[in-house]
């Protein structure tokens, strides 16, 4: 049992809940793509998420037969993809078969994160009050952050600031790939209305956002240099430093 030591040397026996974390073996038409750690919920909106995020998927109906197993030492989420990311997914497996040192590995990861992200789409000004309203809200749609304190949270919020969908991970870009994965799911446009990080802004949950198709961020912590560039270059209106009493517009409208 955990104990929790105060300064003064006391101590005492507490009850705490871990959140849960796993790898997560991600396989798409009977290929290994990846293995990520993460928390085992949510796992099909997860693996639509990825895949749609990476590049493997343009479309839902892209990624059909999704199945989730738990296995001996984590989770395997197999899938069937079609269209153009087959192609995108046998030189990935390829390429890691061939490489034998971080040389090439790294020249191709520069050049991914080079490539220009696609334009967003014109959009309106976020209202600040719909931002306070979402931040307000928030709290009671994590069950899990709440029974442990360390799981991250992305939502998906209405033009008011109503709170619509929610995904948990103890990982930031998984939370980011389970609300992608859930809005696709939905049929629901990310466009039409703003989605809300409870993490640090990197570089990856702005990609993530720009290519699901939102064209509104907002997150509790600073971005990164890399992160406020991409935005910007992208035409993401990105709100940071999100507080019950203010908030920082980064870029955008």
């Amino acid at each position: 049992m955990p104990l929790k030591i105060h300064p003064d040397g006391s101590s005492r026996s507490i009850t705490r809940t871990w959140v849960p974390e796993a790898p997560i073996a991600l396989e798409f038409n009977g290929l290994s793509y990846a293995v990520m750690m993460a928390t085992p919920a949510d796992l099909e909106d997860f693996a639509l998420g990825f895949a749609l995020t990476e590049g493997l998927a343009k479309i839902p109906s892209d990624l059909t037969d999704i199945g989730v197993a738990q296995v001996e030492h984590g989770w395997i989420v197999r899938a069937q993809l079609t269209g153009l990311g087959v192609e995108q997914l046998t030189d990935r497996v390829r390429a890691r078969v061939a490489e034998s040192s971080c040389g090439l590995c790294g020249i191709d990861n520069l050049e991914a994160v080079a490539r220009p992200l696609p334009p967003v789409a014109a959009h309106a000004p976020l209202a600040e009050a719909a931002i306070f309203a979402a931040l307000g809200g928030l709290r009671e749609h994590q069950p899990l952050t709440r029974a442990t304190g360390a799981a991250h949270a992305a939502a998906f919020c209405s033009e008011a600031g109503a709170i619509l969908h929610v995904r948990e991970d103890v990982g930031r870009h998984n939370a980011m790939d389970k609300l992608i994965g859930a809005l696709a799911s939905a049929g629901q446009d990310p466009a039409a209305g703003f989605v809300l990080s409870t993490a640090r802004c990197s570089y990856e949950i702005v990609e993530k956002a720009v290519r699901a198709g939102a064209t509104r961020l907002v997150t509790v912590s600073l971005p990164t240099s890399m992160a406020a560039a991409r935005a910007a270059q992208a035409g993401l209106s990105l709100w940071s430093l999100a507080r019950d009493d203010s908030v920082l517009r980064v870029n955008g409208n």
